[in-house]
């Protein structure tokens, strides 16, 4: 049933088409196509955060574990919680194109199937099931420009696809992506097809909503399309994040954006000593178009496209002390938190695309001290009001990023020094000879004129 995407409703005659029998003109039957959905798995999950309350963690399956399944991540669920995560991100679930396939996760060769390789619905349904026992949401992967050049729709709905003039199914244009076929946005059956598969997902494994992938493919009017169509799901809150930079896509119902801008420049402040300041234009920049401030800005030091690419964020970020600096800035600063596996244990071997390898299974053993420190950093987050939500004020310089944020009576501050080498960082007069709780080192802090910052040092404090 999870495969069908209509039922043949009532019959009824059409006065309309005859055909001839015995020489006698009768009516031609014709049944009337109509949408159905799954029934629905287990009770929704009631936990799902506010949006502005996230901390994402992507599961990279097949490099999770050493099974590379969905019992491998089950198996972890208790350690993905302790880091104060709050939503699971798995990358696709589906089954997998062998035709012109690299072996990409992204490469679908089915929507509404479960990827043999991880194990059966029934496997993921328990690891659903587990995340909300856990109070963690899960949201899905979904590829929705693009097929296998073997999905079954390339052969029963050749129009649901590019064609060049000759009637040759395309890939994408322009990617290089010769593994999959790019899909016709101008076919209403399609998108109709499309939501339908998305929204099956959402009553037979109870998700809580897609991160989607290359999100700039499919045209704005089909997001617009399949988000109003998800929230009219009304026992489920789902999250929706585009994998975009584009800011029109707040417009079409997303809740994020993904912060590929603030990731270079991120990047840009460590390797070439780019000046700290830049980080405050992309604070205003990425945030033109907000509906409401709700939506928000996803901000990552790594994921699985630049993993592999660029490196980790230990060889990115000038080592463990280095990443943790920009974690707190990624985490604090305006936006929601992202962790790629592995992050969180300083994994220094980057998971290469497309995931395959024992060289790439994560090594969780290595560095718990870097474990806690997530912790650490994620905690204050989770039990600060005003950094999820206060207003920002920055002190940036050319080389500290410092900001304050506050929700009513709560003040949070945040300093830190992202260069390798000890700053005297001149206080702004409003912070001046204040005394702060300090929430890395306990205790609490006295504020001067200025302060001594030891390399990749970070300050976290609050007047609660």
């Amino acid at each position: 049933m999870n495969r069908l995407f209509y039922l043949i409703a009532v019959l009824f005659l059409s006065l309309s088409c005859h055909k001839s029998v015995s020489g006698n003109t009768v009516p031609v039957v014709i049944p009337p196509v109509v949408s159905t959905d799954s029934a629905q798995y287990n009770t929704p999950f009631s936990g799902v955060p506010d949006t502005r309350d996230v901390t994402i963690y992507q599961v990279n399956i097949r490099a999770f574990s050493q099974t590379g399944d969905f019992a491998g991540v089950i198996a972890r669920l208790d350690s993905i919680q302790a880091l104060g995560v709050n939503v699971i991100y798995l990358m696709p679930i589906y089954p997998v194109g062998i035709l012109n396939s690299v072996n990409s996760p992204y490469c679908v060769r089915d929507y509404t199937s479960v990827n043999s390789e991880f194990g059966t619905l029934t496997d993921l349904r328990a690891l659903v099931d587990g995340a909300h026992a856990r109070n963690m949401s899960v949201m899905l992967d979904w590829v929705a420009n693009h097929t296998s050049w073997d999905n079954s729709w390339i052969t029963t709905h050749k129009n649901w696809y590019l064609q060049d003039a000759n009637g040759n199914i395309l890939a994408p244009p322009g990617m290089g992506w010769t593994d999959v076929a790019q899909l016709n946005y101008t076919n209403d059956s399609m998108r109709l097809a499309m939501i339908h598969a998305m929204k099956n997902w959402v009553y037979t494994a109870n998700i809580d909503g897609f991160r989607c992938d290359y999100a700039d493919g499919p045209p704005l009017d089909f997001w617009s399309q399949a988000i109003d169509t998800l929230r009219n799901i009304s026992t489920h809150k789902l999250l929706m994040l585009a994998e975009s930079s584009d800011n029109a896509k707040y417009g079409t119902g997303f809740d994020y954006i993904f912060g590929f801008n603030f990731y270079g420049n991120l990047k840009s402040v460590y390797a070439s000593n780019a000046s700290v300041l830049t980080i405050d234009n992309l604070n205003t920049t990425d945030y033109t178009g907000v509906l409401n401030d709700q939506q928000q800005v996803v901000r990552y030091l790594t994921n699985h496209d630049v993993d592999g690419s660029d490196g980790t964020p230990i060889s990115l970020f000038r080592g463990i002390n280095g990443s943790l600096a920009a974690f707190t800035i990624v985490s604090y600063m305006k936006g929601v938190p992202f962790i790629y596996n592995g992050q969180e244990v300083a994994d220094p071997t980057p998971i290469v695309f497309p995931f395959t390898g024992s060289s790439n299974k994560i090594p969780w053993s290595n560095s718990p001290s870097t474990v806690l420190k997530y912790k650490q950093i994620i905690s204050f987050r989770n039990n600060s009001s005003a950094i999820r939500r206060g207003q920002l004020t920055s002190y940036d310089n050319k080389d500290v990023c410092a900001f304050s944020k506050q929700l009513g009576s709560e003040t949070a501050v945040v300093i830190t020094n992202i260069r390798n080498t000890g700053i005297v960082y001149s206080l702004p007069t409003s912070l001046q000879n204040t005394t702060w709780n300090d929430k890395i080192n306990g205790g609490t802090i006295n504020l001067t004129t200025q302060i001594t910052l030891a390399p990749y040092q970070y300050l976290v404090l609050d007047n609660q």
